[in-house]
């Protein structure tokens, strides 16, 4: 009778887990990190470096899945709605965690109430650039010409970061011109070289042949320091117009309940690829961003500072999406 009462409750005990037992190491399946540009885009480029990277530091497959379309809406939908284990992560733009907030009138998630902030990959700053036939070689003389003829010049753009830009050198500036939209930025570049449109900002990687090959006048970085491929362009400030700083950038974020560990380690294994001089090189070749890297506690504020910032020029510009 005595064996017999003993045996459920040994049974039980080598059924239980052990004290310390260790845990499976995170990740124990596949990660996927969902991308909201295209093949091909800046994002999908920058998330294809670090996927290589983290799978060989995770030993489990690291795979991008693009869902490019609507402005990036769909991706971020998946996102927010999937499960919370870091296994599923959002590698998108200033698009559509700054810039949608202001731009729809009901978006289908929260940039802030549905993620957690991984890291930031980095920045990209735009290029102003004028027609050379204006005879405009600086960014005070462009300023001086357009105050002087109100409402006779156009500006172009292909895209919501690039028209922001300029709309935020309008503000600044007070000019009185006309916006031009094109499907594309590179769209818009013959009626800029022809004078159809008087200037464009445009990001760094579309801007740079147009300069090299000298068929506009660049006349402003919108960024705090020169950048490594354009180093004749000078900064905003160096300009003249010190509030002309404005960059559209590219990061990573998790559902919302991740738990805290586990953002802490992707970012921190993110940092670590960051850190290789493979991964610098690969993203020097690639051009057009500055890599920034950050906590998750710093880019969720950067975040939320920069859905004000883009949010205030959007709605003083009156630009809305349907």
């Amino acid at each position: 009778m005595f064996r017999r009462r003993r045996l459920p409750v040994l049974a039980s005990l080598l059924a239980a887990p052990r004290l310390g037992q260790a845990q499976p190491a995170w990740p124990a399946e596949r990660v996927t990190i969902i991308t909201s540009l295209p093949a091909g885009s800046s994002v999908d480029l920058v998330s294809r470096v670090f996927a290589e990277r983290l799978a060989q530091a995770w030993g489990r497959p690291v795979v991008v899945d693009n869902r490019g379309g609507g402005n990036g809406v769909l991706a971020c939908e998946l996102v927010a709605r999937a499960k919370p284990d870091g296994l599923t992560l959002l590698a998108t733009s200033a698009m559509t965690h700054a810039a949608n907030p202001a731009l729809y009138e009901r978006l289908p998630y929260d940039p802030i109430r549905d993620f957690a902030a991984v890291t930031r990959f980095g920045n990209s700053p735009f290029v102003l650039m004028a027609n050379r036939a204006l005879g405009t070689p600086t960014l005070a003389t462009l300023i001086a010409k357009l105050k002087a003829e109100p409402g006779r010049h156009n500006f172009g753009e292909g895209s919501v970061p690039s028209r922001v830009a300029s709309e935020l050198f309008r503000m600044l500036t007070g000019v009185e011109i006309t916006h031009v939209g094109y499907r594309g930025n590179q769209a818009g570049f013959p009626d800029l070289l022809s004078g159809r449109i008087s200037f464009m900002s445009v990001d760094v990687v579309g801007a740079k042949p147009l300069v090299d090959r000298g068929e506009v006048v660049p006349l402003a970085l919108t960024d705090g320091a020169r950048f490594h491929s354009l180093p004749a362009v000078p900064t905003g400030a160096e300009a003249g117009l010190p509030g002309f700083a404005f960059t559209t950038w590219t990061g990573i974020y998790a559902p919302k309940a991740t738990p805290a560990e586990v953002v802490a380690k992707i970012q921190a294994d993110i940092a670590a690829a960051y850190a290789l001089p493979e991964v610098q090189g690969r993203l020097e070749q690639m051009g057009g961003a500055r890599a920034v890297p950050a906590t998750p506690a710093a880019f969720q504020a950067f975040t939320a500072s920069e859905i004000e910032r883009w949010g205030r020029i959007i709605r003083q510009a009156g630009m809305r999406l349907e």
